[in-house]
């Protein structure tokens, strides 16, 4: 219920702004999905393979907003890390996904959204742990594939029959607690685009 709810509206939410504050990219996707979709209303199964732009738009929006900001694992064993400290078993330990995902020594100017980060040249030597949205490892979410499926589905169909733009006056104030939200809510501003084929 946690992943199918709010992690994916938060996820969506956060893409959409996203979309809105960087229309370029924007742009980029709406072509995409366009050259995908053709006339069609509805995603398809194989359709969500072809998505790479798209995909990697919502990976960096993912990076940057991670809808999960924060994991937290008990030890069930001690662990002593590289530098020779270590916990005891029974520690709680909290991974902060939102500072992973900024880190100056994982990312270069991790504030600037860039898609091509994900690209497979730029992603092929980067650190399996440096992108985690999900979490890793054995207590991953078993929902990330669904996930992932829902935010192509939400922003393709979206993006085909809006053009979004940032209520400038209302940015969004970030608050990291079990899903990534904002206090004020994410306002934005929806146009319909206009279709040739209706």
């Amino acid at each position: 219920m946690f992943e199918g709810q709010d992690t994916v509206a938060s996820g969506i939410s956060w893409i959409l702004y996203c979309m809105a504050k960087y229309p370029e990219h924007q742009e980029k996707c709406r072509e995409e999905i366009r050259e995908i979709l053709g006339d069609r209303d509805t995603v398809e199964w194989d359709d969500l393979g072809k998505m790479n732009y798209t995909t990697m738009c919502i990976k960096e929006s993912m990076r940057m907003y991670p809808p999960a900001p924060l994991v937290l694992r008990q030890l069930t064993k001690p662990i002593t890390f590289f530098d020779g400290r270590s916990l005891p078993a029974g520690s709680l330990v909290m991974l902060n996904i939102y500072a992973i995902h900024r880190s100056l020594s994982v990312w270069e100017d991790p504030e600037v959204f860039d898609p091509l980060r994900f690209s497979p040249e730029n992603s092929s030597g980067r650190h399996s742990h440096a992108f985690v949205p999900f979490a890793a490892g054995v207590r991953n979410c078993i929902g990330q594939n669904f996930a992932m499926n829902e935010m192509k589905v939400a922003t393709a169909l979206t993006l085909q029959r809006f053009q979004v733009s940032p209520d400038e006056t209302r940015p969004p104030i970030k608050v990291p607690q079990v899903v990534l939200t904002s206090m004020n809510d994410i306002h934005l501003y929806l146009k319909k685009i206009k279709r040739t084929h209706q």
